[in-house]
């Protein structure tokens, strides 16, 4: 009888009988795996990691959102979760070496429920650098990552494959994945060179799981096998396995994994809205996931609507949340500024009684190609026959992070919030002076305003390398 569970040296985590949000590229991320455990999901995974990217992140308790952040060191966050889905999540990277792989696992072991190692994914991004479904051609080192990874975690490890050309093949690669102490493994029931539009190999993924005794997870039934609930069930039957692992069926609707049936999509796409605005989840991705929920109704009045929009509150306002979307973002910018009030260090920037201050952070993402607010703010300062707005930056001691106060007509204007980067900084600060002002700054779906004029910024973008040509009115 095959062993119910995957145990680690901490707690323990059932494979047995469990739907499961399998990873997706642009799918994983935390609004849409609390969504699905919200309907029924029984464990979700993260989109896909890379190793080397995840080693380059530190890891902050994110107080404003209540989660936990893995961030990068241009501020992107690449990794985030939260305590509702600490029990229940599994962190799946992309590897193709031990000891990064080992590394990785012990920066969020602590943080996630089990830790998962890819080596099904067919994407160039993944096997250029031998990861994914290149692993499959070389099972020493596939041995070499799982058996460093059992020995040196707390948590329980599993590993995704695809099927090899022969039953063979696949068999005696499942049976010395086994061999590694592994707590579960999952078979998508295609070749590496197979997509969805060909059939899933449901007869081989049998077989695996009765060659096995450590719990099969079933994968790639989202177009042939499973399209409602009750088909979950089924997939799991016709495959022999414990657990069904649903990608695709999962992103088009995730109220799948209700055993009462699915949900209205309008209503599926209002609830996961309420999660992306909750945790600040990145406009284009929020866009990308309710276009894959649209599916064929991306040319309806819509998902034409969904399409012009580009921020996050454009996006709400599609779906009839803006004002929710509003509401929370004050709420979050009110809870920001708090904690940076607190984390502050009382010797700093004591003496700004006549500065102007928001709550505000730069993100590049938000705003179109080559324009910054440094541009925008230099230009209306020529144009009005100012002086260059002049940016004095200090760091603080505590974190080595950056606080930025730019003069413009002899006012200051200055981000309460602290950046890791002085650049990102001037920016915060440049934001601050244009919205005080009521002047535009260069945000995605923002009316053009001609002050900044297209081929000025082309020739300065060749001019200074791409970089911000606002920087020379810089101070240090």
């Amino acid at each position: 009888m095959k062993e119910d569970t995957m145990r680690g040296a901490v707690g323990r985590l059932c494979f047995r009988n469990k739907t499961i949000l399998a990873p997706m590229v642009r799918v994983g991320t935390l609004p849409m795996r609390l969504l699905a455990l919200d309907y029924g999901a029984d464990l979700v995974y993260c989109e896909e990691l890379i190793d080397m990217k995840m080693l380059q992140c530190r890891r902050v308790v994110n107080e404003v959102l209540d989660t936990v952040d893995f961030v990068a060191p241009d501020e992107r966050v690449v990794f985030r979760t939260c305590q509702q889905e600490k029990e229940r999540v599994v962190f799946q990277m992309g590897t193709a070496d031990p000891q990064r792989a080992l590394s990785v696992a012990r920066l969020i072991e602590n943080d996630v429920a089990a830790i998962d190692v890819n080596m099904g994914c067919p994407k160039e991004y993944s096997t250029k650098g031998g990861m994914g479904a290149a692993l499959l051609s070389d099972p020493d080192k596939i041995e070499a990552i799982l058996s460093t990874l059992v020995r040196g975690v707390s948590k329980p490890v599993t590993c995704k494959i695809r099927i090899l050309s022969s039953l063979a093949d696949t068999l005696s690669l499942a049976r010395r994945i086994e061999k590694t102490g592994v707590a579960a493994i999952a078979v998508h029931g295609r070749r590496k060179e197979e997509r969805p539009q060909h059939p899933v190999h449901c007869d081989v993924i049998r077989a695996v799981s009765e060659a096995l005794t450590i719990p099969v997870i079933s994968n790639g039934g989202s177009l042939d096998c499973v399209k409602t609930h009750a088909d979950i069930t089924a997939f799991c039957t016709a495959t022999g396995t414990s657990s069904v692992m649903l990608a695709r069926a999962a992103m088009w609707n995730p109220s799948i994994f209700r055993q009462e049936g699915a949900l209205p999509l309008e209503q599926v796409m209002e609830q996961y809205l309420q999660y992306a605005v909750r945790y600040e989840n990145h406009a284009s991705n929020t866009k990308y996931c309710l276009c894959q929920m649209l599916r064929d109704r991306l040319e309806s009045p819509l998902g034409r609507q969904l399409h012009a929009a580009q921020t996050c509150t454009e996006i709400c306002d599609v779906f009839g949340q803006g004002q929710f979307c509003r509401e929370t973002q004050a709420r979050m910018e009110a809870r920001r500024s708090a904690t940076q009030s607190r984390s502050q260090d009382p010797d700093d920037l004591c003496d700004d009684t006549d500065v102007i201050k928001m709550a505000i952070k730069f993100d590049r993402r938000d705003y179109t190609p080559q324009i910054t607010p440094k541009m925008f703010l230099l230009e209306w300062s020529r144009r009005e026959k100012l002086a260059q707005p002049l940016y004095h930056t200090v760091q603080r001691p505590l974190d080595r992070f950056f606080c930025s106060t730019v003069t413009v007509a002899g006012l200051k204007y200055r981000s309460s919030v602290w950046d890791k980067s002085k650049k990102l900084a001037e920016q915060a600060a440049a934001i601050v002076c244009l919205r005080s002002l009521g002047l535009p700054e260069g945000r995605l779906g923002e009316q053009e305003s001609g002050l900044v004029k297209k081929r000025r910024r082309e020739e300065e973008g060749e001019c200074n390398g791409g970089n911000d040509p606002a920087d020379a009115t810089r101070e240090t």
